[in-house]
């Protein structure tokens, strides 16, 4: 009697433990060709509420990612479980005609997405993602240079809250214009698993999406945010995306990297003219 009845507590409890397991949580709306929404580094789905709310007629699903959004943090390498599971949910749910819009290291994901789902993904957005970010931040590093540890990581692992709330101030600072805004974004980094956000961070430096650039279909739109940096911006963007074959650019000259957030109306208006082409 106790075995039958451990087996069936097993039974039950099991989804649950597998979907603790998953390194994404995925909020659904909405009838129609399906989007799925993909949120930068650190950011839950939240962040697309207003994009969300521009976009009538369309199935959302709306990505929160493992050690975020209070969603359950996962073991390393993270960006790799991230898109294994985003493969998985795309297939399970048979998502045909998907568009991705991912800003930041979504439009990553997004390019990966497209990369390795050709029949499944029909237009691609992607809002400020480089496609190499340590070839702008750290060129001539080999991404096999890079791990989990080191004093740098020991630091960050290690910083109390006065300092990580400084540290936090400056990068929001740098990447929104808006305060209210910017401590929205402070907000969820905070909130964030600590482990995810040194060790996350460390996937992304070592990703690079240019050498699956050629074997993408789809039509992609390049949105590019003018500051700080101004048309120079745009100018990396268009080295970083050169193998790319079917591409636009929409560049914002005043925004931030939020794209979304910095402007709005902006931001769904081009969205919008480029999934009803």
């Amino acid at each position: 009697m106790k075995k039958a009845t451990l087996l069936i507590y097993l039974l039950f409890l099991a989804p649950q433990i597998l979907m603790a397991q998953n390194a994404i949580a995925v909020k659904t709306s909405g009838k129609g060709q399906p989007i799925l929404l993909l949120p930068g580094f650190a950011t839950p789905g939240e962040v697309w509420q207003q994009t969300a709310a521009a976009l009538p007629g369309y199935q959302l699903h709306v990505v929160t990612y493992a050690g975020f959004g209070g969603v359950q943090s996962v073991e390393m390498p993270w960006y790799d479980k991230i898109k294994t599971d985003l493969v998985q949910y795309i297939q399970a749910n048979k998502l045909q005609q998907l568009i991705l819009i991912g800003h930041s290291m979504g439009g990553n994901l997004a390019l990966d997405l497209a990369a390795s789902l050709p029949d499944h993904v029909s237009k691609v957005v992607v809002a400020d993602a480089l496609a190499c970010m340590r070839e702008v931040m750290m060129p001539g590093v080999p991404a096999e240079a890079l791990g989990y540890g080191g004093p740098f990581i020991d630091q960050m692992m290690a910083m109390d809250d006065v300092a990580q709330s400084s540290y936090l101030d400056q990068m929001t600072g740098n990447m929104i214009s808006k305060p209210a805004d910017q401590a929205q974004i402070k907000s969820w980094m905070q909130a964030a698993d600590r482990k995810t956000f040194v060790l996350g961070y460390v996937d992304l430096l070592k990703l690079d999406n240019r050498p699956i650039l050629p074997s993408i279909k789809a039509p992609v739109l390049i949105m590019v945010a003018g500051q700080p940096f101004g048309p120079g911006a745009l100018e990396t963007m268009k080295k970083q995306y050169l193998a790319l074959d079917n591409k636009e650019f929409a560049f914002a000259a005043d925004a931030k990297h939020y794209l979304m957030l910095d402007q709005p109306e902006w931001f769904n208006e081009t969205v919008l003219s480029f999934l009803e082409k």
